[in-house]
């Protein structure tokens, strides 16, 4: 049987992930990344490689903050400090950082658009009755500023601030499907990375979803195989559109 079948009829809650699913954070994130490149970064310097180097946190700063061990502007100073070293930029140190964050977070947050699919695929599951709630690894506060500013009516349940760590712990997810009053083998979990959301809402007992979107996969994804990853249970997807048919909804 394959994976659209097995959870077909049995989901009737769903646990969304915020950023590149429901939000286009990387497009943000692009424009974010232009405006540092062109203050800060060699005029010849690769725009497409620098965005691809923060979304994918080489050095695994970002990850080392879901997981608890460091601060958000700690991971962020690094971060900046070594996307620069790898472009040809100054060092960021703490004294030059805030004015580095005041470009990029500032521009940032001007760019939040949600995808053209996330506010009928939302409506569209709240009028069909089913649970809905989110799961994400930024905090509480601002994934609720972030869903407000794209006018997502969603309750944030769980953020990394909530239990001091974030996914791919599989408390995170079994702590979400509690706070939305459902059971792990009746929840779908829609996330766009297949490890981290996918992967990891299945082996906490929840229905995995992939939101794999042409095109927006980080470069350590590029060979990710869908077909073994819908062998192994994983629901895969190309759009939120497909989803309420691939979980019988």
């Amino acid at each position: 049987m394959t994976a659209f079948g097995a959870v077909a009829g049995r989901v009737d809650a769903v646990l969304l992930d915020v950023d590149d699913t429901l939000v286009d954070t990387r497009g943000a994130f692009a424009t974010a990344i232009a405006a540092v490149a062109e203050a800060h970064l060699p005029g010849d310097v690769d725009r497409a490689a620098v965005l691809d180097h923060w979304r994918t946190d080489p050095a695994g700063h970002y990850r080392a903050y879901t997981r608890g061990e460091t601060d958000h502007r700690t991971q962020r100073r690094l971060r900046a400090d070594l996307l620069h070293r790898t472009f040809g930029g100054a060092p960021v140190g703490e004294d030059a950082f805030d004015a580095w964050d005041e470009l990029f977070w500032g521009t940032f947050e001007r760019s939040w658009r949600p995808f053209d699919d996330a506010a009928a695929f939302v409506d569209g599951l709240r009028a069909a009755g089913v649970r809905l709630g989110v799961v994400t690894n930024a905090a509480v506060e601002l994934q609720e500023r972030k869903l407000a500013a794209v006018g997502i009516d969603l309750p944030v349940l769980v953020g990394l601030d909530t239990l001091g760590y974030g996914k791919p712990h599989p408390d995170v997810f079994v702590e979400g499907v509690r706070r939305l009053g459902s059971v792990p083998e009746r929840t779908a979990y829609v996330g766009d990375e297949p490890t981290v959301d996918a992967r990891a809402a299945h082996d906490a007992g929840l229905v995995g979803v992939w939101l794999d979107r042409p095109g927006a996969r980080r470069a350590d994804e590029q060979a990710v195989d869908a077909g073994a990853l819908r062998t192994a249970g994983i629901v895969v997807v190309a759009g939120l559109a497909e989803v309420p048919s691939a979980l019988g909804l």
